[in-house]
């Protein structure tokens, strides 16, 4: 796409390209950034260059940015479907309950926006640990958009709510999600979501038939190769408890750690997954500095994050790592901020539940 680029200078459809997925997908957001600025010398109106700045911004963390850039699209009348749902993620990262209900309404009643909000709405409630709410808008979305004939993104919801069950501890909730996820589709970033969901759960067997077929499909696909296999394989790796060689599975995904994935992408969870598995990695393996270090990445890079409830948990995994260390001070300020964050969480939940004892005992 590159050579294209050059050879063709004044295409900025070959600029446009490179600063879409190309480049956010490994991690070349400033990149990005420079070939749809060249895109829109091009040609001013062209319609994805606005909102492919304001995301790679976002990304960046740079949420001031974004939202100019999000106004000048609104201004060229290049306002996208994928820019309703910036808006609502950027108010989320900066705790603006009112730009989100608006972000919310301005989506209502759009075909392909409506169920792309409630999929967002509801990793929003599956952060904050409130899986019952997650799981009824997670399965409206999933409604709307099979109605739609969507079915790659309904299944792509339904893997994402396996996902977070899975993480929170609720097996048999991750598998009866997993499944109807594929019942829906086989396509690559939902087999990812429900391999990861299943591997995290210790269904083991299933999820590794699902790598391999990955592997068998995309031998030459950068994001199955250096961020869906390797964390893929690590979960494994961890599940027969070596650590070792988790971390050394995990070691093709470090120049690309940073990148947005194609689920992340598309559907706004699986970012910074083999950070968050490299951070359990470390854990298992009592190398809490190690740990400490890979949930801290993930409180760092909100952009990338969003609302997935790694963002949440990697707190959890902090605390976790500084009483490893025998930091309790430090220690019990990251309880405390997992356990404020979930102040209103479901009081069932399997890792809230071992979270409240593990502070209790700091005490």
């Amino acid at each position: 796409m590159r050579l294209w680029g050059q050879t063709y200078p004044r295409d900025r459809d070959a600029h446009g390209l490179l600063s879409g997925f190309a480049l956010p997908g490994t991690g070349q957001y400033e990149n990005a950034i420079e070939e749809a600025n060249i895109a829109l010398v091009i040609d001013p109106d062209v319609n994805r260059g606005h909102a492919n700045i304001a995301w790679c911004n976002f990304f960046l963390d740079r949420r001031a940015e974004a939202e100019k850039a999000i106004q000048t699209a609104v201004t060229h009348k290049g306002e996208t479907a994928d820019l309703f749902l910036l808006q609502y993620y950027i108010a989320f990262v900066n705790g603006d309950a009112a730009g989100m209900d608006r972000a919310t309404a301005a989506a209502k009643g759009k075909p392909g926006v409506e169920d792309w909000m409630l999929h967002s709405q509801s990793l929003v409630e599956a952060r904050l640990g409130r899986s019952q709410a997650a799981t009824s808008l997670s399965r409206h979305a999933v409604d709307m958009a099979r109605q739609a004939g969507q079915k790659e993104s309904a299944a792509s919801y339904q893997a994402a709510e396996a996902v977070w069950q899975a993480l929170f501890g609720n097996t048999p909730a991750a598998r009866r999600s997993a499944n109807a996820a594929l019942d829906l589709s086989s396509g690559r970033d939902v087999e990812y979501g429900v391999a990861f969901a299943l591997a995290v759960a210790g269904v083991l067997p299933h999820a590794q038939s699902l790598a391999r077929n990955l592997q068998t499909r995309f031998p030459e696909d950068t994001a199955v190769q250096f961020n869906y296999l390797p964390t893929l394989d690590a979960l494994f790796a961890l599940n027969r408890h070596q650590p070792e060689e988790a971390i050394e599975r995990l070691q093709v995904n470090v120049p690309y750690e940073l990148a947005v994935p194609p689920i992340d992408f598309n559907e706004f969870f699986g970012g910074l997954y083999p950070v968050y598995v490299r951070g359990d990695t470390y854990l298992a393996a009592q190398r809490g500095d190690a740990a400490a270090a890979e949930f801290q990445k993930i409180l760092d890079h909100r952009g990338i994050v969003a609302a997935d409830p790694i963002g949440a948990l990697a707190h959890l995994g902090l605390a976790r790592a500084y009483a490893m260390q025998g930091d309790t001070a430090k220690a019990k300020a990251a309880y405390q901020d997992f356990l404020t964050l979930w102040k209103d969480a479901d009081p069932d939940i399997p890792i809230f539940i071992a979270a409240k004892a593990e502070y209790a005992k700091l005490q």
